[in-house]
């Protein structure tokens, strides 16, 4: 597996290595796959990273020049003194300082056989340590049964643009989000489906100088097919939405500080070229942090 490893740390504890590759996911299972992965892969995800994460108060005491560089800032936070999340109380909480770290990204490229199935592909991420979102905020409720719902408001940095590399050659730029999330179920994992925005905005200007709202309407070297059936997709550009899927699975929580911690999954689609591309679909893995007050 393709891995890309954060630079070492220059503070008393590092910061935790960021991994990154890429592969596939079936598209009809998605909410049932992303409901399994999230509860299986709770417990295992951090005990692995809480030995060299940092906690809110660690990173607050850090200088500027001390987080530089060494890939702190695309971290999110741990607990040091974690417990069981059916500690925590029934009540509706508002849940903030939000924030969702990818540790890694799959991508479903097609078979290359006419009878192969979609299979999980290795990549290089080729953009910088900038995926993680943050600032986020939201309605959390946890019933007396243990069940949960929540409503991601729009505020925090809750989208982040990144490009991964399939072995190939061939770049899958993507828009990592989690825009109007609402989800339900349990602590153990609850599901929702999100908004997946336009990778680019309707003013962009392909190489040809056709745009959404701007720019010419057909490719200009080719005015006498310019309306071609063929080149319609390329002609019409779509900022259309896509939907996306994510789970999100509590593992610790803090009922001093009201600080949670747990894992997600989220499936989405990638960029389109302004709706002249088919999607694929990209699966991301990863830690998630918040405090509820």
């Amino acid at each position: 597996m393709t891995a890309l490893t954060a630079p070492r740390s220059q503070v008393a504890r590092s910061s935790r290595a960021v991994k990154v590759a890429c592969s596939a996911q079936s598209g009809a299972d998605k909410a049932k796959d992303v409901a399994k992965a999230a509860a299986a892969m709770a417990a295992t995800a951090l005990v692995a990273g809480a030995a060299n994460a940092l906690t809110v108060d660690e990173i607050q005491g850090l200088s500027y020049l001390q987080v530089k560089g060494t890939g702190v800032a695309n971290n999110c936070p741990t607990l040091n003194n974690a417990s069981s999340p059916k500690t925590l109380k029934s009540g509706t909480y508002t849940l903030q300082n939000f924030c969702v770290q990818p540790t890694k990204i799959q991508v479903k490229e097609e078979s290359p056989f006419k009878t192969g199935d979609s299979d999980f592909v290795d990549t290089k991420l080729m953009t910088r340590l900038t995926y993680t979102l943050d600032g986020m905020k939201g309605k959390f409720t946890v019933g007396g049964s243990g069940d949960v719902t929540f409503e991601k408001a729009d505020e925090g940095i809750d989208f982040a643009a990144a490009t991964v590399q399939l072995p190939g050659g061939e770049r899958v730029p993507f828009l990592f989000t989690l825009k109007e999330f609402s989800g339900k179920g349990s602590l153990d994992g609850f599901i929702g489906d999100f908004t997946v925005p336009s990778y680019r905005g309707s003013s962009f200007l392909d190489p040809k100088g056709r745009g959404g709202s701007t720019g010419y309407d057909t490719a200009v070297a080719l005015p006498a097919s310019g309306d071609a059936d063929e080149l319609v997709r390329e002609n019409i550009k779509s900022t259309a939405s896509g939907k996306g899927t994510a789970s999100f699975s509590v593992a610790q929580v803090d009922n001093a500080t009201g600080e949670v911690v747990g894992v997600f999954e989220s499936i989405q689609p990638s960029d389109t070229d302004l709706g002249s591309k088919v999607p694929k679909d990209v699966k991301v893995t990863g830690l998630w942090y918040g405090q509820l007050s």
